[in-house]
C-alpha cells in the first residue's frame, strides 16, 4: 500500500468511527421518540433535489458506488448523466472533478427546493443503496441540531414527523454538535492536504456528480480552484 493509500486509510477509518458517533445519537433520538418520529429505513422523503457534500463525503460514496453489483452500479450512472448534462448547461465550465467552488457563482449553494428529484442512489423500494457510505447531511438530515451549549446549527427537521422532535428531553436532543462539525472539519483539512498537499476549507459536489467523477485521471496536486 502506498504512503499516500496508508494515510487516507486512517483518515476515512477516522471518518467512518466519527460518523458511527453521529449514527448513535440519532438512533437514541428515535428511540426516545417512539411513534411521534418518521424516520425509519425505506422512508427517503427527504433524499430529493440537489445538495453539496463535502469532496471527504463524496471520496467515500464513489468507492461505495464501484463496490456496487455491475448491473445496479450501471442503473445508478444512468440516473446520474442526465443530471451532470442539466447541470452542464446551466454551469458550461463544470468539468471533472466537478467541484462546484470552481463556479464562477455561488448559486450551487441554493439550490431549488422544489426539485424533488429521487436520489440517484435509492432503489425502488426507497432505501439507500450505499447506506453504510451516506454523507454527514444524510445522517442528520430530519432533526434538530442543538449543541449540549444551547447554540442551534438549524438541522433541517422533517415535516412528515407526528410529532415535535423538539420535544425530546435536552439530556438526549442536545448533543455534541459543535465538537462534530469540529472534527469533520479537521478531517477534511487532513484528507485534502494528503491529497492535494494543501488544506482546503471546502470543496463540495453534488451526489450525482461525485458518481459520474473520474478521479483516477486528476493529479490533485496541480488542483486549482
Amino acid at each position: 500500500m502506498s504512503l499516500l493509500k496508508q494515510n487516507l486509510k486512517s483518515i476515512l477509518d477516522s471518518r467512518r468511527r466519527l460518523y458511527d458517533e453521529v449514527d448513535d445519537w440519532f438512533a437514541m433520538c428515535l428511540q426516545a421518540g417512539g411513534t411521534s418520529l418518521a424516520c425509519r429505513g425505506g422512508c427517503s422523503s427527504c433524499c430529493r433535489g440537489l445538495f453539496d457534500i463535502t469532496l471527504l463525503d463524496a471520496w467515500v460514496l464513489k468507492d461505495a458506488v464501484a463496490a456496487l453489483p455491475e448491473t445496479t452500479r450501471l442503473q445508478v450512472l444512468g440516473r446520474c448523466r442526465p443530471r451532470l448534462v442539466e447541470l452542464r448547461k446551466r454551469w458550461p465550465e463544470l468539468k471533472n472533478p466537478y467541484l462546484l467552488n470552481a463556479l464562477p457563482d455561488m448559486s450551487w449553494q441554493e439550490m431549488p427546493e422544489e426539485d424533488l428529484t429521487a436520489c440517484p442512489l435509492l432503489d425502488e423500494q426507497g432505501y439507500c443503496l450505499v447506506y453504510a457510505a451516506r454523507p454527514l447531511t444524510c445522517r442528520l438530515h430530519g432533526l434538530p441540531n442543538v449543541d449540549v451549549s444551547g447554540e442551534d446549527f438549524d438541522g433541517t427537521v422533517c415535516t412528515l414527523h407526528p410529532g415535535d422532535p423538539a420535544s425530546l428531553t435536552d439530556d438526549i436532543l442536545r448533543w455534541r454538535f459543535r465538537e462534530i462539525f469540529t472534527r469533520e472539519i479537521e478531517l477534511f483539512g487532513h484528507f485534502t492536504r494528503e491529497l492535494t498537499g494543501r488544506s482546503w476549507d471546502e470543496l463540495d459536489t453534488f451526489i450525482p456528480l461525485a458518481v459520474v467523477a473520474d478521479y483516477d485521471k486528476l493529479d490533485w496536486r496541480r488542483l486549482q480552484i
